[in-house]
């Protein structure tokens, strides 16, 4: 196998990862608080062959000395767009919008390995029933949300109306003439690029937190106390995908031409081939 074919190929492979990228990011175009992702290339090594002798020749030159040969390019990093989603009108009370970017909602996941706590932007709250008299506050999914404590909000009582306030206070008229309040849990994420896809439209620590050298208090802030007043949300509302497909389209036939044209390159690399093969 020539170069040619080395360098096509390893750079085909990441060029896929690439397309995955695009795709996931267009079938999110109508999710709730969804958060675009973009990639970056790098090169991958490359060689140095000095291919003139003598440095008296290469005076005046304004470029390096030697030629200098790849194996091709990789994805450097995919770094998630925080870039604020428009805003719709709902009018639907457990409705929430967040107006600024990098905040998120904690919610609680339960799966085979336990509980994880996740993020989301995603705002459409609802009420599920755990027992007599007693509702607790979840996502659409089901998962429940949690407040300044990282304590699941449980409901005592028949509620009436519903308020949430700039601050993420969530405030419940209960039918008997008393009220309930509830800080909803939200952080502020510092560094989104080391946040993944946890699927279901939420966000989550890695897990080789150890191995990357990263704290969890560098990834994110958590609003509570004096910085709640940071947080700012609009009730009756939801946030739209901040997905542009016009974009995504664009992207995706960039992507797709230089699939093509690497695709070319190797073809054209076993041609090469296979007529000095041929020569007798």
């Amino acid at each position: 196998m020539n170069r040619t074919m080395i360098t096509a190929t390893n750079t085909l492979g990441q060029l896929q990862k690439q397309m995955d990228m695009i795709s996931q990011n267009m079938a999110n175009v109508d999710t709730t608080g969804f958060k675009r992702r973009e990639a970056s290339f790098t090169d991958l090594l490359f060689q140095e062959f000095q291919n003139q002798p003598y440095g008296n020749l290469e005076i005046g030159r304004l470029t390096p000395n030697g030629v200098r040969q790849g194996v091709g390019a990789k994805l450097g990093q995919t770094q998630m767009i925080l870039r604020q989603g428009s805003i719709k009108t709902t009018d639907r009370p457990l409705d929430a919008a967040f107006t600024k970017e990098g905040q998120f909602f904690r919610v609680l996941v339960q799966n085979e390995d336990g509980a994880a706590v996740r993020f989301t932007r995603d705002g459409s709250f609802h009420l599920t029933p755990i027992a007599d008299n007693e509702l607790m506050l979840v996502t659409g999914d089901g998962h429940a949300v949690l407040d300044e404590n990282n304590n699941p909000i449980y409901i005592n009582g028949e509620p009436n109306n519903f308020a949430i306030n700039e601050n993420g206070q969530l405030t419940v008229a209960m039918a008997n003439g008393t009220t309930q309040a509830f800080n909803l849990g939200v952080i502020l994420a510092n560094k989104p690029q080391f946040l993944e896809q946890k699927g279901g439209n939420l966000l989550g620590l890695p897990e080789n937190m150890g191995q990357l050298g990263v704290a969890e208090e560098e990834i994110f802030t958590e609003l509570n106390g004096p910085l709640r007043n940071e947080i700012s949300i609009k009730q009756g509302a939801l946030e739209q995908s901040n997905v542009e497909m016009s974009k995504e389209m664009t992207d995706l036939i960039n992507v797709q031409r230089s699939y093509q044209f690497h695709s070319r390159a190797i073809t054209m690399a076993d041609q090469m081939m296979g007529l000095v093969n041929g020569i007798r």
